[in-house]
């Protein structure tokens, strides 16, 4: 008796054992369970932790609540403005609602996938090309509310939408690339003409001063020839300067007047004195003058004739 009676709690203690092996079940943290139970959908969703299901009877189906990353495969389109571009983009959605995830499609990861690929050809249709490469904030946004507004239905949140590459074809790059050398040239010349403005105004000023201040002239042009002298490796022509010549002028023109007072009227100097001009000669060069013409015997009659004239022959 005591022996059946052993058999028998054994048995039960096995039976109960498998039930609860077949009832138990485990549900992750980012995980949420879904009961049917006979094909049924319980209301209660099954929170993470142990939980138990009547075995044979309920089913429980796990839902990954989890954010998903899904690429978008490459979509060739053509532009509003006719150009063709290959896009690919990149989707990140979470389900939450798990229950509506499993009864409202068959299949939400390849529903998104499919929703995005036929957006993101809309999206590519109905913008321009500069769009795609500087907007793409914009774009982005009106791509995700394209895909929400069908998802939530599914019980699937979008999270983010981003474009990922623009492909362009070869003979588009070498024309953006001629255009942005073309733009870059012409502000290139654009701030030299600029520079050549402010440059002229700047000369004109200093030319108004050294106008006022020869001898800032002066100076300004032993700076050129220090700063050419500084390479030592070029031959320096120097000009004679005119203002020099003028100092000399004006430095010699006492001493010219009075050895000019004393020169002979025939002499150089005094023809210079008499027709009232002035010219930059030393004073040695004036007393050789003087010198010279006082060495000079003067000429009685040069008025006769220098050759003897021929007798007339007769009857001519």
């Amino acid at each position: 008796m005591i022996e059946e009676l052993l058999v028998a709690v054994a048995g039960a203690a096995a039976a109960a054992a498998v039930y609860a092996g077949a009832a138990a079940r485990v549900v992750k943290q980012y995980e949420r369970g879904v009961v049917f139970r006979f094909g049924r959908l319980r209301d209660d969703v099954r929170s993470p932790g142990f939980t138990m299901i009547v075995p044979l009877v309920d089913r429980l189906h796990k839902v990954n609540m989890q954010i998903v990353t899904m690429p978008v495969p490459a979509q060739e389109g053509i532009t509003r403005d006719n150009v063709t571009v290959r896009v690919d983009a990149v989707v990140y959605f979470k389900v939450v609602d798990a229950a509506d995830a499993l009864i409202r499609v068959e299949d939400y990861k390849f529903a998104v996938s499919q929703m995005a690929q036929t957006s993101l050809r809309s999206i590519i249709g109905k913008s321009d090309l500069d769009d795609l490469l500087s907007n793409r904030e914009k774009l982005n946004q009106g791509l995700e509310l394209m895909l929400d507004s069908p998802a939530m239905g599914w019980g699937v949140a979008i999270d983010r939408v981003e474009i990922k590459d623009v492909s362009l074809p070869e003979t588009m790059k070498r024309s953006m690339a001629r255009q942005a050398e073309a733009d870059r040239e012409r502000r290139a010349r654009v701030i030299n003409a600029d520079a050549e403005l402010q440059a002229s105004k700047k000369l004109a000023e200093a030319a108004e001063v050294m106008s006022d201040q020869p001898a800032a002239l002066q100076l300004r042009l032993l700076q050129t020839v220090v700063a050419v002298a500084a390479e030592k490796n070029s031959t320096l022509v120097l000009p004679f300067p005119v203002e020099l010549l003028r100092f000399l002028e004006r430095s010699t023109a006492g001493p010219v007047g009075a050895a000019a007072t004393g020169a002979a009227p025939g002499t150089a100097a005094g023809a210079s004195e008499a027709a009232g001009v002035t010219r930059p000669f030393s004073e040695a060069y004036l007393r050789g003058a003087a010198d010279a013409a006082a060495r000079v015997e003067p000429v009685e009659d040069l008025t006769g004739a220098s050759v003897e004239p021929v007798p007339a022959e007769d009857g001519t």
